[in-house]
C-alpha cells in the first residue's frame, strides 16, 4: 500500500488553498465510499483500493481553470478526469487512473462526447468496476465549493437532470445497489 497524500503533494503545494480543498473533498469521498462498502460486505469491494483511488480521483483539477476552487490551469474543468488519469498512468497507477477518468458525472459515453462536442478524447469514460461505480456515486454527495455539506439525494438528482434522464436513472441504479 502506498500513501496517496505523498502523490497529491507531488502536484499540490502543502499549504495552498487547493491542497486543502482537494484533501477535504477527497477524504469525504473516501469516507462515504468506505462506509458504503463496509455496510455491504456481500459486494466484496476492494476497500484498500477504494481508499487510495478516492483520494486520487480529482488529482487533475490543478490543470484546469476553476478559480472558485483555486485552480489556475489552462484546461476546461471537464478535462480534469482524463488529465488526472494521465498523471496517474505516468505514476504507474493504471487502475487508479480509470477511476479518475470515469468519475465525472455518472460517467461520460463516447456518444455523449461526440453529440455534445465535448473537449475530451473520443472514448467511453463510464465506470465499469464496482469500485469505480462506488467512488463515482460517493462523489455526487460532495462538492469542492461547499466543503461542509453533504448533498441530499433530491439535490443530486436535480443536478444530474440537467444532463438528462439517463444520468438520473444511472444514479438511481447505483443508489439501489449501494443503498444506505
Amino acid at each position: 500500500m502506498f500513501d496517496p497524500i505523498e502523490l497529491i503533494e507531488k502536484y499540490y503545494p502543502k499549504e495552498s488553498d487547493i491542497h486543502y480543498i482537494l484533501l477535504i473533498h477527497s477524504e469525504q469521498i473516501k469516507n462515504k465510499a468506505l462506509k458504503i462498502a463496509n455496510n455491504n460486505p456481500d459486494l466484496k469491494i476492494d476497500t484498500e483500493f477504494v481508499a487510495e483511488a478516492a483520494m486520487l480521483h480529482d488529482i487533475g483539477i490543478f490543470l484546469c481553470d476553476a478559480p472558485r476552487i483555486h485552480c489556475r490551469g489552462e484546461h476546461p474543468y471537464i478535462k480534469h478526469g482524463y488529465l488526472g488519469a494521465d498523471l496517474l498512468r505516468e505514476d504507474g497507477l493504471p487502475r487508479h487512473a480509470l477511476v479518475c477518468e470515469r468519475h465525472t458525472g455518472v460517467g461520460i459515453s463516447l456518444k455523449n462526447i461526440l453529440k455534445n462536442k465535448l473537449p475530451l478524447p473520443h472514448r467511453d469514460m463510464i465506470p465499469v468496476s464496482l469500485e469505480e461505480k462506488l467512488i463515482c456515486y460517493a462523489d455526487k454527495f460532495f462538492s469542492k465549493t461547499q466543503l461542509t455539506e453533504e448533498h441530499s439525494i433530491e439535490r443530486i438528482k436535480r443536478s444530474l437532470l440537467h444532463f438528462g434522464e439517463a444520468e438520473v436513472a444511472q444514479f438511481d441504479t447505483w443508489h439501489k445497489l449501494f443503498g444506505e
